[in-house]
């Protein structure tokens, strides 16, 4: 285990130097970097990095901060009129096509963690890259938000009711039972008056005292034990806790929100989400791929299968008048996945659903979803952006 705690740190601080240093010609994301790492150092290649118990349980931590960071991200009015009504179809377009297609592939609940990965979003992974952007506040920005909220929402919804260890009905019910606990905490995030904590936060920011950082995790830490107590995934209770702190939070100062989620980002992306990221690069089963061509070639063609599944129903959310360019970029952004796969082929792994050799074709093409298609989405967005800025020019010189 000592290994491990030296490598992982060590790696989470090589990561975004390498994304530093390749920056000039290409932007690529930083947990590109921290899978690729984890792989190379792992029993699969270099063998210096073992999984251990105590990692596993910092990767789990990690994967509930990412999602806690998604529900916080989120735009809750996105969520409402065309924008979320398109979002949830197109999502429910792609659960129905990637189970039809697991189907055809493995009959049986492999179909149904098939399509939960085909059907999946990486919202928590998608929104640094639209914040750093500029983008988080454009008809753009809440079009995606949209997109990857049920894209995350609803799978987690999903493997809660069809994966669990309950029949269909109970599983239901327990889902049903969450969900309004989870509205109460909402309208109580909303009603309760917010003033005084709000002051409170703000006076503590600087001091010992953090209030904002331990009401999140005081929040965090009782919806993950609800979701375990009622045999949920914990996920799901980590992107509603997110969820409730921004409503929590959307009245205080600006000044004072952005304090508090640079000090959350500090915590989750300095220390516990690039632990997820390297600990699911060290598991990753890349002896089974190298052993088989064919299964190494299967893992672009469920990019490409990614980018059907998911990717075209996505642009449906696309923001009303839309070009073709700004609906491509919505279709890749959404297509790009890889939390909810991993989650959710680890679950069919532990569960002798699924072998360890498919999981690692699908966790291969969540990388390869998150290596490429941000990279392309985002330039041709910048195609799309810089057009309509030249017809307009053209506009006002006629």
């Amino acid at each position: 285990m000592a290994s491990i705690l030296f490598v992982i740190p060590a790696l989470a601080v090589l990561a975004p130097l390498i994304a530093r240093g390749l920056s000039r010609w290409v932007r690529i994301p930083i947990v590109v970097f921290e899978l690729l790492l984890g792989i190379v150092v792992g029993p699969s290649l270099l063998g210096w990095a073992e999984p251990s118990e105590f990692t596993s349980t910092l990767a789990d931590l990690g994967l509930a901060m990412l999602f806690f960071l998604a529900g916080n991200e989120i735009q809750v009015q996105a969520l409402r009129g065309r924008g979320g009504r398109r979002a949830a179809s197109g999502w429910l377009i792609s659960l129905l096509v990637g189970f039809g297609i697991g189907w055809i592939v493995a009959p049986g609940e492999t179909a149904v963690i098939i399509a939960i990965a085909l059907s999946s979003t990486a919202l928590g992974t998608i929104m640094p890259i639209l914040r750093d952007a500029g983008e988080m506040h454009t008809p753009f920005g809440a079009s995606i938000s949209a997109v990857g909220a049920i894209g995350e929402f609803g799978p987690l919804l999903a493997i809660s009711i069809f994966l669990g260890t309950r029949d269909l009905g109970l599983a239901t019910a327990v889902v049903a039972l969450f969900i309004v606990i989870a509205a109460i905490a909402i309208w109580l995030s909303i009603r309760l008056p917010q003033g005084a904590m709000h002051r409170f936060v703000s006076s503590t920011l600087h001091s010992s005292g953090q209030f904002g950082v331990r009401v999140v995790f005081m929040i965090l830490t009782a919806l993950l034990a609800l979701s375990i107590f009622l045999g949920l995934d914990m996920l799901l209770g980590a992107f509603v806790a997110g969820v409730v702190w921004r409503l929590m939070m959307r009245d205080a100062d600006e000044t004072d929100q952005q304090a508090v989620e640079s000090k959350l980002e500090g915590i989750a992306f300095g220390f516990l989400v690039p632990v997820f990221f390297v600990f699911t690069g060290v598991t990753f089963d890349l002896h089974s791929l190298l052993a088989d061509p064919v299964l190494f070639a299967f893992v672009p063609a469920v990019l490409v299968v990614l980018l059907l599944v998911r990717g075209i129903p996505s642009t449906l959310a696309a923001p009303p008048g839309a070009s073709w360019r700004d609906r491509t970029a919505v279709g890749l952004l959404g297509a790009t996945g890889l939390p909810i796969i991993v989650a959710v082929t680890a679950i069919g792994v532990e569960e002798g659903i699924l072998a360890s050799a498919a999981q690692a074709v699908l966790v291969g093409a969540g990388m390869l979803s998150v290596l490429i298609l941000p990279l392309t989405a985002m330039a041709v967005r910048n195609r799309a952006a810089a057009a309509s800025a030249l017809r307009s020019a053209v506009k006002e010189d006629a």
